[in-house]
């Protein structure tokens, strides 16, 4: 079998995220990787303790729907649950960016720093953000995107 190139290493793993399928995760991740969240200053260590942390979401972990890829080799929009809106980078480095979608009804916005290894996900830095309306002081300018 021919190796996978980082993107589609990235790929793969975006697709894995959407479906929920942690086998197909753990294909393009390394077992020792790690995972930061610097809002809640929390690390996970190693494969097994970041699946073991998704296995035990309260509730489950909700299911995405089947996801497709639209756009140029570095721009992709897959949907839903976890909405991808933008995937870019080279070498060993990428960056998601897009929403997601909680079970209560909220969605945040989502920013992922991938960094690879020997051609498997190594770590990743995950920023989530709540939506907030915007301060009126500074509306004059700016344009609302939404």
């Amino acid at each position: 079998m021919t190796p996978k190139t980082n993107r589609e290493v990235v790929e793969q793993y975006v697709k894995a995220l959407i479906a929920r399928d942690l086998d197909l995760q753990a294909e393009v991740c390394n077992r020792d990787m790690v995972v930061d969240y610097p809002q809640s200053g929390e690390r996970i260590r190693g494969w097994d303790n970041f699946r073991a942390a998704h296995e035990s979401y309260p509730g489950g972990l909700p299911q995405g729907a089947a996801a497709k890829v639209v756009g140029s080799e570095d721009k992709w929009v897959l949907g839903p649950s976890f909405n991808i809106l933008r995937i870019e980078g080279t070498g060993d480095i990428y960056t998601l960016v897009g929403s997601a979608r909680y079970p209560d009804g909220r969605t945040w916005q989502v920013m992922a720093l991938l960094e690879l290894r020997s051609g498997k996900i190594a770590k990743t830095t995950e920023v989530y953000g709540a939506p907030f309306d915007p301060p009126a002081w500074r509306a004059q300018w700016v344009e609302r995107t939404t």
